[in-house]
Formats: C-alpha cells, sequence, structure tokens
C-alpha cells in the first residue's frame, strides 16, 4: 500500500510541474503570473558575493564560471535559469585556473579604455570589442560588465584609464562602437557607472553635487549616445549619491530619463555593495541588486505586503529581468567551447594598440632609423604594465615588454642593461611579497620604483649602444585615485635625472633619446618634455604592448592616435582641482583617511564633491580661458 500512495504521490507531483509554465520568449506574462512573491523578490537579487557558484532556489553549489563577480537566481520550477556576469573593460576577467581541471582558461588583455578613445576609430574599436565578445560567449559568461564611460573630470581619478575621455561626445561614440562590438556576439554589456562617478575615494557615499545644465550637457551626454545608437542589453548604477540621492534609488534617473527619455528597455543592476535602500531601489526601476544578498529578498518581500511596493512596480521589474534572461546564451543552451581563439586575438591586439598610442614629439628619431643595438633603460622596459589594477584587470596569459618587442623586430638589447633590470625587478617584486605590499594599498598596486642608474654607468654602455630608450610607468585602479606628488602626476626627482643623463650623453655622442610613456592617464610633461628626442605615449595598451611599442619604434606600424583629453601644464590649472580628493591642499593637511566606505564626516572632497567648475572640464576650461597646456586635446604628431 505504501508502494501505491508513493508512486501516486510521484505522479501528483509530476503533473503539478508539467501544469508549470516553463519560461520561453513567448510566454513571459504566464510565467510571471505564475511566479510567487518570494520567487519575484528572488529574480531581483544577485546569488551573492560566491560569485562563481549557481545560486539558485534549489541551494545548488555547482560552479558556473569560476572568477566572475556574480550571477542572478534560478527559479528552476518556472524554467528560469542564471546569467553569469564578469568584468570587465580590458577583456573577461575570470579565474585561469580551476580546481581538478588540468586546463587553463586565460583571457585576452586588450587595450585599455583610453588606448581605444586615442584610436578615435568607432570600426576598429568595435572589430576590438567584437573579439572581446567572443570570449565572453565562449567562456560561458552572459554580460561583461563593461564599458567604464565615465567622464575624465580629473586626470586623478584611479579609473580614468579604463574610461575614454574628457569629451562626452567622444566617449559616447567610442562607448557605442564598443557595445555594438561585444554584443555583435549574443552576450550582453553592462555600461557603467551611472552616473557622475568621478572618484574613487569613498566611492560608496560621496555625494556628486553637480547642476541640471552640466549634467545633461557633461555627464550623462556619453550614457544618452551609447544608449540610443547601441542599445545595452544592462546599466550599471553606481555607487554613489548624486545631489543627495544615491543613483540606484533615483527615478528620475532610472525611469525618467534612461528610460523615458532615451528609450532604454533592458535591465539596470547595481554596482557591486548593498545598500539599505532596496525598496526605494527597487521603485526607481533598479531592476536588479548585485552581488545579492538574502536581506534585500526579505527587505523586498516585506514591502510589497505592506504596499511600500506596489504589485505594478514589482511586476515590472520582474518583467524586465524576465526579458533579459531569455535572451542570454545560457537560457538558450549555447554549446560553449571554454576554446576561443586567443592567438588570433593576440594578433589583433598587436595589430590595433599602435591606432591608439600617441607620438607626442619627434625630433628626427622615430621611426629608429640605422640602429641595430640598443641601451633599454627603466623598469617599465623589462615589465611592462599591461592594464590597470581592480575589476579592470585581466588574467591573461602573459604580457610581452619592450625587450622583447625590440628583439622580435630584429634589434640587440644591451645585455648588461637587460640583466641589471631584471635583476632588480626580481629582488623589489620579492621585497613586496615580503612585506604584503603586493596586493596594493590606497592609491593601488605599486609600480616598480625606477632604479638608480649612474651617469657613469650611461657613459659605459653608450658606446656600445646606437640609441637610448627610456619607459616611464605608472599604474592605477579600482578603489583609490592618484595624487599630485612625485612618483604619480609628477616624475620623481630619480627620474628627471635619468632622463637629463640620458640626453646629456648620447646627445653629447650624436645619437638619439627616446622616452616610452608606459601609463594609464595624464602625466606632467610640461616641465621635461624638450629633453628627450622623441616621446611616444603607450598607454597601457595590453598583453601585446610591448611588441606593439617596438612595432612603432622600429617604424614596422604606424602610431595613429590623438590625445583624448588634455594634458595641462600644472595639475593646479585643472578647475576642477580644487574640488577632488588628492589635491595638494589635502595631502598638506594630513588628511588621509579616505577609504571608501569609512566613517561621514561631511569631508569635502570625501563625503561630497561639488562640480563647481561646471561645464569647463578639460579643453572646454582651457580653450575658454586662454589658459597654456602641454599637449591639447586631440594632439598627435605622425611619421
Amino acid at each position: 500500500m505504501k508502494k501505491i500512495f508513493a508512486i501516486g504521490a510521484l505522479l501528483l507531483a509530476s503533473v503539478a510541474m508539467s501544469a508549470q509554465p516553463q519560461l520561453t520568449k513567448d510566454n513571459i506574462d504566464d510565467v510571471l503570473n505564475a511566479m510567487t512573491l518570494e520567487e519575484k523578490a528572488t529574480l531581483l537579487v544577485g546569488s551573492g558575493w560566491g560569485s562563481m557558484t549557481a545560486g539558485s532556489m534549489t541551494a545548488s553549489a555547482t560552479a558556473l564560471v569560476p572568477g566572475a563577480a556574480g550571477t542572478t537566481r534560478a527559479i528552476e520550477r518556472l524554467g528560469v535559469t542564471q546569467a553569469v556576469l564578469a568584468d570587465g573593460p580590458a577583456g573577461l576577467r575570470i579565474s585561469p585556473t580551476r580546481d581538478n581541471d588540468p586546463d587553463t582558461y586565460y583571457c585576452t588583455g586588450f587595450p585599455v579604455g583610453t588606448v581605444m578613445a586615442s584610436m578615435w576609430d568607432p570600426a576598429l574599436v568595435k572589430e576590438l570589442t567584437t573579439a572581446m565578445g567572443n570570449e565572453v560567449l565562449e567562456y560561458g559568461t552572459d554580460v561583461l560588465l563593461a564599458p567604464g564611460m565615465n567622464l575624465h573630470r580629473n586626470p586623478l581619478c584611479g579609473r580614468n584609464f579604463e574610461y575614454f575621455s574628457e569629451d562626452p561626445f567622444l566617449t559616447g561614440k567610442t562607448a557605442a562602437a564598443y557595445i555594438n562590438g561585444v554584443q555583435s556576439n549574443g552576450v550582453g554589456v553592462s555600461v557603467k557607472h551611472y552616473a557622475v562617478n568621478n572618484q574613487e575615494v569613498n566611492r560608496m557615499q560621496n555625494d556628486s553635487r553637480v547642476s541640471q545644465r552640466v549634467l545633461r550637457e557633461l555627464y550623462l551626454k556619453g550614457f544618452e549616445i551609447a544608449v540610443k545608437e547601441a542599445d545595452p542589453w544592462t546599466v550599471m548604477s553606481s555607487y554613489n549619491q548624486l545631489n543627495g540621492e544615491f543613483t540606484q534609488q533615483s527615478y528620475d534617473l532610472l525611469t525618467t530619463i534612461l528610460r523615458d527619455e532615451w528609450g532604454f528597455d533592458g535591465i539596470v543592476m547595481t554596482d557591486w555593495g548593498t545598500k539599505e535602500g532596496t525598496v526605494k531601489a527597487v521603485k526607481a526601476g533598479n531592476d536588479l541588486m548585485e552581488p545579492g544578498a538574502q536581506v534585500e529578498i526579505d527587505r523586498i518581500i516585506a514591502a510589497v505586503k505592506a504596499g511600500e511596493i506596489t504589485q505594478e512596480e514589482l511586476d515590472r521589474n520582474v518583467r524586465n529581468m524576465l526579458e533579459y534572461i531569455v535572451i542570454t546564451p545560457r537560457f538558450n543552451k549555447y554549446k560553449y567551447s571554454n576554446k576561443p581563439d586567443l592567438k588570433a586575438h593576440a594578433e589583433l591586439v598587436r595589430k590595433a594598440a599602435p591606432e591608439g598610442m600617441v607620438l607626442l614629439e619627434n625630433n628626427g628619431a622615430l621611426p629608429m632609423k640605422n640602429v641595430k643595438k640598443v641601451a633599454l633603460y627603466g623598469t617599465g622596459s623589462y615589465d611592462f604594465i599591461a592594464g590597470g589594477t581592480g575589476s579592470g584587470n585581466v588574467n591573461k596569459p602573459y604580457i610581452r615588454n619592450v625587450a622583447e618587442g625590440l628583439t622580435v623586430n630584429g634589434l640587440e638589447v644591451n645585455k648588461n642593461i637587460q640583466t641589471w633590470y631584471e635583476q632588480y625587478i626580481a629582488l623589489a617584486k620579492t621585497n613586496l611579497r615580503n612585506n604584503g605590499s603586493g596586493s596594493g594599498v590606497l592609491l593601488g598596486d605599486p609600480v616598480i620604483s625606477e632604479m638608480e642608474v649612474s651617469r657613469e654607468f650611461i657613459e659605459k654602455m653608450e658606446p656600445a649602444t646606437d640609441i637610448a630608450i627610456f619607459t616611464l610607468s605608472r599604474n592605477a585602479g579600482e578603489g583609490g585615485d592618484r595624487y599630485a606628488l612625485d612618483g604619480d602626476w609628477t616624475i620623481t626627482g630619480q627620474e628627471r635625472q635619468l632622463i637629463q643623463n640620458l640626453a646629456d650623453v648620447y646627445h653629447a655622442a650624436g645619437k638619439k633619446f627616446v622616452v616610452v610613456l608606459n601609463i594609464g592617464g595624464t602625466i606632467e610633461t610640461a616641465s621635461w618634455k624638450h629633453i628627450p628626442d622623441a616621446i611616444l605615449l603607450a598607454w597601457t595598451p595590453g598583453q601585446e604592448g610591448g611588441y606593439a611599442v617596438a612595432d612603432v619604434l622600429c617604424g614596422n606600424a604606424y602610431p595613429s592616435g590623438k590625445l583624448p583629453m588634455t594634458f595641462p601644464v600644472n595639475y593646479l590649472d585643472i578647475p576642477s582641482s580644487a574640488n577632488f580628493p588628492y589635491n595638494y591642499k589635502d595631502v598638506q593637511s594630513g588628511a588621509w583617511d579616505f577609504l571608501w566606505g569609512g566613517p561621514q564626516r561631511q569631508t569635502k572632497n570625501v563625503d561630497y564633491t561639488e562640480y563647481a567648475e561646471g561645464i569647463y572640464v578639460g579643453y572646454r576650461y582651457f580653450q575658454t580661458a586662454g589658459v597654456p597646456v602641454s599637449y591639447p586635446f586631440g594632439h598627435g604628431k605622425s611619421y
């Protein structure tokens, strides 16, 4: 008898399951109506900080894409699958290795945002991001959390390398090309950070105070162009407040402007962090809370029961989520290979990177002629920086340095100089690891400081070489802004002395001296740019960077880039320097307690930032006020 009852129960369960609608592109309303309140609330909240696991209602622990930033939640009884969301702007960021798996899952390190914007070539940007999107697809990911497209309000913003320009039109057009390339693969993007997230200091709480005119003309315009011309699948609301209200909780920003005015029909997700205002975010039109927490689900359920969230508001967001889920590769059972063509993508990066490199100066030194032996100086020549730190980083298989690039171009790098630098770099990295500094601090992961090189050593090496090249490096990343003292925006005294000594020694011998800038954002150049014979701004151009730099130096590629931002003479010439965390006043006053998420003290430029410069950002100010600059917006020489 027990066996009969068991069989009957099983049959009833089977019938009940078959009676439930299973999600398709054509029955979204049916599935929506069949969902319980708990299921609806669940769909609006991500799977949590354990982002590489399947956080479904069945509590599955099945790994999806290890190292991805997050996922949505599944509702298995209705056929609602998860979607995988992964960083980032310079290429897919996932874990390169997996437990009990001999294979590797490296991704291509593509040129960063400043390089793409310097190309002024939407077709080439689209070609690059089409390859990028292919890796997103083939590694089983549904959405790339990119592009970052906040405006370059101030050169010290730690994430400017991820972003494009000080100009909203160039930003919007570059972003649109980027989005169209990625999404041509049938995967989505999440344009970020919407909006007015122009500093990393206290980014989770800072209040950006901006006039309506400035908001519309500058800080929203790029997003508007991208939404209208590229139809991104998702938009990421930023951490910060805008005029006293968190952007992820602003109905005006997320619904009135984004949806009603611009016609956006995708989903809005939060940046990665849990705020208390979940209910307000839902009502504002923020569809997905990432990375997600149970407390957010509980808040939504309680608010609906209390009438704080109406059924119409809840169903609007849930419908957006369902319409998003049904277009994802995972829902459509795409058979991803885990084997994108990394070799072809690397070749594309090497070919494309020179198009974004900017020739700042050239006094007959480039392309190099009658050069066979090179004196190659600078830690960056041997420890090249491919991209920034944080979510804008990529786990790539390798980084080509300048020494390697010159060698494959048929030149001989002086072995005495190379060995000395390589030993110094290895020791410096060991010391960083042993001192616990390798993971970075407030200002981001450290660049290996420049080695002290005497003039006597340079003089000793000069006769055996035909030219001197010095690579000067800087890096920055998520979670901290740059600063305006030696070793970041300005060059150090030691770097300046090395530049002068190299120039003096090689010029005395009738030979040329070239500087390569391996940097993510602007630095001070006005005080020293007259010293070298040429300055090549290589930016941080991806994993093939050293090869691409050498291709340009040797004349096998053409430096076609034009500046997407202004290089000022002095940092304090920039109007926003009066309202940015790392200016001289802040440093001199000892106000270093800027760690994001810290106590709220209503401190200027930390808890709130007045955009008092108005529309006068970048060239709008320098051209209007007639203030001299080191290099203007759009500058770039050619061979």
